[in-house]
């Protein structure tokens, strides 16, 4: 029998849909729905209520209290310790160790009583024997001092007065002249001189020279080139005043509309143009080497020149 509608295949992609359990329930709102339903009905387990530790049995579940080891014995913990030292102390081949004799203690700074080795002569307190001072001999007496300070005055010095003796005025420029002199006597002849020596010129004056001037040559005579040609004047271009048409631009009209502005005449004074003043120029300054060497080097004393050297 055919289905209406859609397929289970089609809807759900099930070849076929199972039957649910719940058709037909009562519906159940869980608005104000107790927690656990069945708590609220029938009788439940009551545990009688809390009960606090005390001494008695009624917080503990058994009725009587009963013993943890029943029919044990009495011990005595300070019996056992000595059972066990005994049978320590039975352990032992011999008796036990006792030192001859219990730590000393010293009885006072400097004691070596508790010592082992006792006292040693390197840290002996004692003093030295020393070897008799023996004063040294006694300086030899002289007379005091003679009182004065020798500018001045005679026999005041240990030895004997020095003798006076003549100081010739400039003596030490008479000794080096006398000490030059014997100088240049020990010379053989006069300073050794080479004529490659550096000069700045082959002579005095390069210029001057003993043979004629050769005659004055001629300079060609120079041909002129024409000139090139130069326009009146440069190509105008075409603007708002028309500056660069052929024919002179027509003269403005007057405009009845525009009130021209009247001038007065003006004197020759009032139409000189401003010029300010012009500031500091440059102009070529001659050095000072150059000044000197003209001042020492001149038309006038350029064949007796000599050159000075520094």
């Amino acid at each position: 029998m055919p289905v209406e509608g859609k397929s289970d295949l089609e809807r759900i992609g099930l070849f076929s849909e199972m039957s649910y359990i719940t058709t037909g329930d009562k519906y159940v709102s869980h608005y104000m729905r107790p927690f656990n339903e069945a708590a609220s009905k029938n009788k439940q387990m009551l545990p009688g209520g809390s009960k606090t530790m005390s001494a008695l049995q009624a917080g503990y579940f058994d009725s009587e209290f009963v013993r943890v080891f029943s029919g044990e014995a009495y011990t005595d913990p300070v019996q056992l310790r000595r059972r066990y030292r005994l049978a320590e102390s039975k352990k032992n081949l011999g008796k036990a160790f006792l030192p001859s004799n219990g730590d000393k203690w010293p009885c006072g700074l400097g004691s070596y009583y508790g010592t082992i080795g006792g006292s040693y002569p390197y840290f002996s307190p004692q003093v030295r024997e020393k070897v008799r001072y023996v004063p040294p001999g006694k300086n030899f007496y002289t007379n005091p001092g003679k009182k004065g300070t020798g500018y001045g005055y005679a026999n005041l010095t240990i030895g004997e007065q020095y003798e006076h003796l003549p100081d010739e005025y400039d003596l030490a420029r008479i000794t080096a002249k006398k000490a030059q002199e014997q100088h240049k006597q020990l010379f053989k002849g006069g300073p050794f001189r080479l004529n490659l020596y550096p000069q700045e010129y082959f002579d005095m004056n390069p210029y001057f020279t003993d043979k004629p001037l050769p005659p004055e040559k001629k300079s060609p005579s120079e041909k002129r080139v024409a000139l090139p040609f130069i326009p009146s004047s440069p190509a105008k271009k075409a603007g708002g005043m028309k500056g660069g048409t052929f024919d002179p631009y027509p003269s403005h009209s007057a405009e009845p509309y525009v009130v021209k502005d009247t001038k007065g005449v003006t004197s020759a004074r009032e139409r000189q143009i401003f010029h300010p003043p012009p500031g500091p120029k440059s102009r070529p300054v001659t050095s000072i080497m150059t000044l000197n060497v003209q001042r020492s080097l001149n038309a006038n004393n350029y064949k007796t020149a000599q050159l000075t050297f520094f």
